[in-house]
Order: structure tokens, then sequence, then C-alpha cells
């Protein structure tokens, strides 16, 4: 069975974030970029099913600009086998919106044909949490969304998710997207002889025209502004200070 994987190239989670002067958008420059947690949790994931017999090849897919060719090669390194980079803009603050992205999947699926999609349930970035279930429902495929664990027995995959009420466990068959939630496992780290292994490993590069997608976007960011600074706490001398206090305030 093969895998397919798509990773994002997003500003690593260590990074504050700086909001433009003008509020039209992020400010990229000279900020460490890295492969989106949640994508780098299914690409984990992914290598273990192979190292368990449960899979044959892992390919990772990246869509955006040029330079996540470098994130590609990270997730090379941890032990994936090959990798499809898809430009479908130029400049690092253009994102491609989630259905854009999902109909560019369905065209590489139906060109690799896997036998599972793993990817991550959201990007950091955007907060989206969409291109799994579209692509699911582009290809006609099960999906099963914020996975906590996976299994995958004979022609299905067990799935425990994680939702509101606990945790939920069904089983989906396969083929089928699964979208991968922060528990399901810890990413290994990629050791230098595999990351010098990474540089030899092929990666295709495509772009969104070959398969016929327009990336234009649909939505427009109309302004982009900082969260209000918190307020300053208070410190009391009892509980029954902060009771009349959060009393005063209304809280309860």
């Amino acid at each position: 069975m093969k895998i397919l994987v798509p990773v994002k190239r997003v500003i690593d989670y260590n990074v504050k974030v700086r909001v433009k002067a003008d509020g039209s958008g992020v400010d990229l420059a000279n900020v460490k970029m890295s492969m989106n947690p949640f994508d780098e949790i299914a690409v984990e994931e992914a290598i273990r099913l192979k190292e368990a017999g449960k899979a044959d090849e892992v390919v990772l897919v990246s869509i955006g600009v040029k330079q996540a060719q470098e994130t590609i090669r990270n997730g090379l390194a941890m032990g994936a086998d090959r990798g499809i980079l898809v430009t479908a803009a130029e400049d690092v603050h253009t994102d491609i919106e989630p259905l854009a992205v999902a109909k560019i999947l369905k065209a590489i699926v139906d060109e690799e044909q896997p036998g599972l999609v793993i990817m991550g349930k959201q990007a950091i970035d955007n907060d989206m949490n969409a291109t799994g279930q579209m692509l699911a429902a582009l290809l006609g495929w099960g999906q099963a969304t914020f996975a906590s664990e996976l299994a995958v027995e004979g022609d299905s995959a067990v799935v425990t998710r994680e939702v509101d009420g606990g945790l939920q466990t069904i089983k989906v068959a396969l083929p089928a997207v699964v979208t991968a939630d922060l528990r399901l496992n810890e990413p290994r780290y990629a050791s230098l002889p595999n990351i010098m292994k990474a540089k030899k490993k092929p990666v295709d590069e495509k772009t969104a025209g070959d398969y016929g997608v327009d990336v234009a976007p649909r939505l427009e960011v109309v302004k982009t502004s900082e969260p209000p600074t918190r307020q300053a706490g208070e410190m009391v001398g009892s509980v029954d200070e902060l009771v009349t206090k959060l009393k005063a305030a209304g809280a309860i």
C-alpha cells in the first residue's frame, strides 16, 4: 500500500508572529519556516505504518512556493521515500486556499493511487481545518478526522477520534483520508545520515497548471491585527476578596 502525506510550509511554531505595520498581513521577512506540526505527525504515522509492514511507500506532497522543497526534504529525512512539489505561488505571502489544495491533491491521488492519505487536521497559520474533509468529498472516500490512534487492519483503518465528549472509535474502508490530531504520536528527529540521504531522494516538481487547477483566491483578507493586550492581573488577600471582586466585575 502507498501512503500519501500532504505537508505545508508554515511559520515555525516557536516564532512570535509579527503583523505588518499597514495591517496587510503577517511579516515573513527573515522568519524561520518549518513543516506544519500536525503534518509532521502525519508523516511520522505514515513512516510507522511502513516500518510495521502495512505500507510499501510514503510519498510527500507540498503545494505552495518553491521554498517548500525544504519542507519536503525534512520529511524525506524522517524516512519518507519521495516527494512531489507543486509550485502554485511565487510570493511567500500567498496562501493557497483549501479547495484549490484539495483539487490539486485529488489530481495527484488519481495519478498515484494511494491506499491511504494521512494529513494534519489543520495548518497552524490559517487554522482552516478544511482540506482533508474537502479532499475526501472530492474523492468520494471515507474520512476519519482528528485521529489520536490509527491502526490498519486488512482493507480497513480503525481510528480513534478526539471529539468534544471524549473519544470515538470508528472503522473506515480503505482507501480513506485520515487527519492527524496532536496526540497521535511524537515525531522523530531526523538523524544526520538520513538528512544526507534525503538530498538524493527524488522530488518531482509540478505546477498547479499541470493539474488544470485555478488557484486564484476566492477570499480577501481585509485587515490583519494584533490581539488586544491582556490586562495585568491583580493580587488579592483572601478568597472572600476574590469573590467580591468577581461579583463586582459580573464574572459570577
